[in-house]
């Protein structure tokens, strides 16, 4: 054989060969968390509080870059676009899969082709909340006054296409009623709004919420999602007879696509510390509910969520700014 092609040959196998090796490895060097939104919301605070953890699972520093802009497509193109070596994954939400609809077709990646699931890291349920002069204890009896008057009832929303708004959604398609959608630039100017009685209801995360509900300037009257301990007498709208209504937040890691499975396998593992203490109780506290998924259960989750998003969407006929 040729000198040239035995050193080629040589070189492939070596090149194969440690590829495992390096896999095998992993981490031998800092992990970057990428967050696509600004530092201080749901998202980042829970990505913060899982790198502080997770550290001590893969035995290396977990840094945290937070890319926003763009309804979370600057930082999500971003994870899609680095080296699938498993040194960059993403904290994503309920915008990963809420995007393929909204955007249809205009993402700048692919959400099923482009990326490895690794967790789903823990989800949030909302609150359906009404102000106190709305004259409604529960779920059923807030529909019958809407059913009884159309249009009489108005709803904050914090932005189009987001969680609350598909809720709001999902609630209008489930019971067939008439309510007017209000959208905001943001939560907080959605609930400054409700509080005033500017408009009747909204759905709200645990924690924006609660020292309004404990102090009777909002009455809560399902859950979107799970029960919260924090609310624990406030039903589910399952409960509620309304199992469709169930755009509870979603949290979870994913790495580029192409990233080795062993590592994969490394970095789900390391995930599934939230579901013990200290972190566990914590997350808790502040109105997420851990789960710490397999790859798998993740990727099935995605899948389902992507379908049943765009639905809500086109049926809604809702459009991004």
């Amino acid at each position: 054989m040729p000198l040239a092609r035995r050193t080629f040959l040589l070189g492939v196998a070596s090149t194969c060969a440690c590829s495992p090796a390096l896999a095998q490895d992993f981490p031998s060097k800092p992990v970057r968390m990428i967050v696509p939104y600004a530092p201080g919301g749901a998202t980042d605070i829970l990505a913060r509080l899982l790198a502080a953890r997770i550290d001590q699972e893969l035995k290396q520093s977990v840094v945290i870059d937070n890319r926003g802009g763009g309804a979370s497509q600057v930082g999500t193109q971003a994870i899609a676009a680095a080296s699938p070596d498993g040194y960059t994954v993403g904290m994503i939400d309920s915008a990963f899969t809420i995007n393929p609809g909204l955007f249809a077709g205009k993402l700048p990646y692919d959400t099923i082709k482009d990326f490895a699931p690794v967790s789903l890291i823990a989800t949030a349920p909302l609150v359906l909340v009404v102000h106190p002069s709305v004259a409604a204890t529960s779920a059923q009896e807030l529909i019958a006054l809407a059913k009884a008057k159309p249009g009489a009832i108005s709803y904050a929303l914090p932005g189009l296409g987001t969680p609350v708004h598909l809720a709001g959604e999902q609630l209008r398609q489930a019971a067939g009623i008439d309510v007017v959608s209000v959208p905001y630039r943001g939560a907080g100017p959605s609930i400054a709004d409700f509080i005033a009685g500017q408009v009747q209801m909204t759905f709200a995360t645990v924690p924006s919420i609660l020292e309004h509900v404990r102090a009777g300037r909002a009455r809560a009257l399902a859950m979107v999602g799970e029960r919260s301990p924090l609310l624990p007498d406030v039903p589910a709208m399952a409960e509620a007879g309304l199992p469709g209504v169930d755009a509870a937040l979603m949290f979870g890691l994913v790495a580029p696509a192409a990233t080795p499975a062993t590592v994969l396998k490394t970095l789900t593992a390391a995930a599934a510390c939230v579901r013990t203490d200290p972190l566990r109780s914590r997350l808790i506290e502040l109105g997420y509910l851990p789960i710490g998924s397999t790859a798998e259960e993740f990727r099935t989750r995605i899948a389902a969520d992507i379908a049943k998003w765009s639905r809500i969407v086109e049926a809604a006929g809702i459009k991004p700014n």
